[in-house]
This record gives structure tokens, C-alpha cells and sequence, in this order.
């Protein structure tokens, strides 16, 4: 069964820093796209950032460049998503997804979410 889950969110204040987790199970990640994506209440979804897996380019929206940085860690099957300088502005419900065309495009799976709360 492929599945994805997501952890490490939690209650940080402005200016912190979070790092989320993506774990995969059920398939190896290494020909897959990984996006994340955040969605705060009343708001659409966004995709903030992607990696491509297979020749590790990473992708971010403006609205978090420069501050938050996406890496994966082959060995444990995990993508991780570090977020630093956080704005209450961020406060969102965090997923993340796989896409297994690896194109940043089309995501197939996603997880539950995690929801990261930036304090003011």
C-alpha cells in the first residue's frame, strides 16, 4: 500500500523554525516528485516547493523562498521540508504529495497532513 505521512508540525512563534517530515511507504521515492503543499482556513490550497527525486531540482513558491528548504534523505525514504523565519502568515495544514511522473505536476498521493501554527 502506498501511503504518505506527514510529521513534525507543531506550535512555533514568529521567527522559529520547523522541520517537517514525508515518509514513504510502500514505494521507494527515488523516480517520484515530491511536492508539499499548505492550506490555511478559508484559503486554497498552495504548492510551496518540489523535488524531483531523480536529478534533485528543487522548486519554491515566492512566498516561501529563501526560507524554507526541501532535501530528502534516500536512506529512510523521507523528504523533508525545513522551515525557518516563520510568519504567522504560514500557519497552515501541511501536506505533502507524490507525483509519479516526476514532473512537480501530478500527484497521485498524498498524506494526512500536519498542521504548523506560527504564533505572533
Amino acid at each position: 500500500e502506498v501511503q504518505l505521512v506527514e510529521s513534525g508540525g507543531g506550535l512555533v512563534q514568529t521567527g522559529g523554525s520547523l522541520r517537517l517530515s514525508c515518509a514513504a511507504s510502500g514505494f521507494t521515492l527515488d523516480d517520484y516528485a515530491i511536492g508539499w503543499f499548505r492550506q490555511a482556513p478559508g484559503k486554497e490550497r498552495e504548492g510551496i516547493s518540489c523535488i524531483n527525486m531523480r536529478d534533485g531540482n528543487t522548486y519554491y513558491a515566492d512566498s516561501v523562498n529563501g526560507r524554507f528548504t526541501v532535501f530528502s534523505a534516500n536512506a529512510n525514504n523521507t523528504v523533508y521540508l525545513q522551515m525557518n523565519s516563520l510568519l504567522p502568515e504560514d500557519t497552515a495544514v501541511y501536506f505533502c504529495a507524490a507525483d509519479p511522473w516526476g514532473w512537480c505536476s501530478r500527484y497521485d498521493y498524498w498524506g494526512q497532513g500536519t498542521q504548523v501554527t506560527v504564533s505572533s
